[in-house]
């Protein structure tokens, strides 16, 4: 912005519906031996910011508050961490919070922050047993990367790292058109904001999940 402080993310539902990517491309480089892995349904964007820099983490924090609003406005299943972290830990290497997805809101999280992250850098990795690989073969950036600390994560897990099991989404997707294509309308923006507030009384058993604002 020209009095120099962050933009701010995008916050009206109406606008990130209507500029929501449908479709992306993915583009795999093969190497040498192919390795194939079972992945679960669900993903953490993991967003950095630098604590020395004040406007670094009020966009950090802005995104964040953003993402709760969206959420209770029914856009899209995200849930941030309660706690943010000002400074290095575990794996991570600078500020950082954390926000949990399920699969089927995948698309819409990751197509709003690559749209409203501005110049913060966000690691997407999937959430399975095996910890180390998630950060670092199987992980993406959004923005330049950070290094990860990868000796504080387990090789394999016991068990897959399952967060907020009191939400249980059900989705059917009946059509074949799909992307910008798609024909199917979606849910109307009331609809979405009654699923929104669904969501929040859900939510609001789970002690880890961050609240949204009450505006």
């Amino acid at each position: 912005m020209d009095n120099g402080e962050p933009a701010l993310p995008a916050k009206d539902i109406k606008e990130v519906l209507d500029n929501e990517i449908k479709e992306w491309h993915f583009r795999r480089f093969i190497p040498t031996i192919l390795d194939f892995y079972s992945f679960d349904d669900r993903s953490l964007e993991d967003i950095y910011f630098l604590t020395q820099d004040p406007k670094a983490r009020q966009a950090a924090l802005n995104l964040r508050d953003a993402v709760l609003h969206l959420r209770k406005e029914g856009a899209f299943v995200a849930v941030p961490l309660y706690r943010v972290n000002y400074g290095p830990m575990g794996p991570h290497p600078a500020g950082s919070y954390e926000i949990w997805c399920p699969a089927e809101s995948f698309a819409s999280v990751f197509s709003y922050l690559a749209l409203n992250r501005g110049d913060l850098s966000i690691l997407v990795h999937p959430l399975t047993r095996d910890e180390r690989a998630d950060h670092e073969t199987r992980r993406a950036w959004l923005g330049p990367s950070f290094p990860i600390y990868l000796d504080a994560l387990p090789v394999r897990s016991a068990e897959i790292p399952v967060q907020y099991t009191s939400l249980i989404l059900i989705h059917a997707y009946l059509v074949l058109e799909l992307g910008y294509s798609s024909p199917n309308p979606g849910l109307t923006i009331e609809e979405r904001k009654r699923a929104g507030a669904t969501i929040e009384d859900i939510l609001h058993g789970e002690p880890e999940a961050a609240p949204a604002p009450a505006d």
